[in-house]
């Protein structure tokens, strides 16, 4: 891998340029993205120039860290584009439409479902740090196993294993179903809880509880919309779930049965940790 292009210059994409430096790459790394952000990741140093996406032919590894909607557009325009046997993958953090996509438009090159389970409330190549992934799961859903040991990917799974970050294989559908209740229902119950008390007086008497539980809901409508509409099915029953652990938790405001719910919650909440 002696070239790579960063389509979509923003946190994780910069992020990924700065990791890969870290790491040793000493190859280019372009960036296609808009005219401001690319001028800030030039800035921070995690791409060497701007480029347009029309200029990605020279690219070993081309990495889509757009949203999920741009990224699939890009999919869909871009097999013309690539060098032959590059590889292709993405940051979406759904995967069975992009990797359906995929498969019904590159040829050329060799297109890797991926999902880096990383990322801040705050955007943009400014917030972009080299150590974002180190000791994080990043998920790669190839439709064959044997996708993984192509040299372009066997190639790449090299250099996530360089930036620290933790390789999870699994199927897209698989993914999507087990995200949508350890990433998207988190989202949303912080976004609940935060438009429940957004009006509510004297929010201010609160501890940081509050601000922990509610951290989430500073993350973006834009950036979320794309990630609920393509896993639309799969959040319905993490909420549906969810909804139901609510009501057995208010069923038994009053008895003793909330003990194991208490101890349940602390178990995960320490291995997590």
């Amino acid at each position: 891998m002696e070239s790579v292009a960063i389509v979509g210059t923003g946190l994780i994409g910069s992020s990924f340029g700065l990791a890969l430096r870290a790491a040793g790459f000493t190859g280019a790394i372009l960036g296609v993205s808009s005219e401001r952000a690319v001028a800030d990741a030039v800035a921070c140093g995690a791409v060497d120039r701007g480029a347009k996406l029309a200029d990605i032919g020279a690219a070993d590894l081309v990495f889509l860290s757009q949203t999920i909607g741009r990224i699939l557009d890009t999919v869909r325009h871009i097999d013309p584009l690539l060098k032959p046997g590059a590889l292709v993958t993405d940051a979406g953090s759904t995967k069975c439409e992009i990797v359906d996509v995929a498969r019904q438009s590159i040829a050329r090159g060799q297109f890797l479902g991926g999902h880096p389970m990383a990322g801040k409330e705050t955007r943009g190549a400014a917030a972009a740090d080299p150590s974002l992934f180190r000791g994080k799961t990043w998920v790669l859903t190839p439709d064959e196993r044997s996708e993984l040991e192509t040299p372009a990917a066997r190639a790449f799974r090299g250099w996530l294993d360089r930036i620290g970050a933790r390789t999870v294989v699994l199927d897209a559908d698989e993914h999507d179903r087990i995200v949508a209740r350890t990433s998207h229902l988190p989202q949303l119950a912080s976004t609940a809880l935060g438009a429940l008390l957004s009006d509510a007086p004297h929010a201010e008497v609160s501890g940081s509880g509050l601000a922990d539980m509610t951290r989430l809901a500073l993350s973006s409508y834009d950036l979320w919309r794309d990630i609920l509409a393509t896993n639309s099915d799969h959040i319905d029953k993490a909420l549906g779930a969810y909804i139901q652990e609510l009501e057995h938790i208010r069923e038994n405001l009053r008895t003793r049965q909330l003990q194991e719910e208490f101890d349940k919650g602390a178990r995960l909440s320490k291995k997590l940790r």
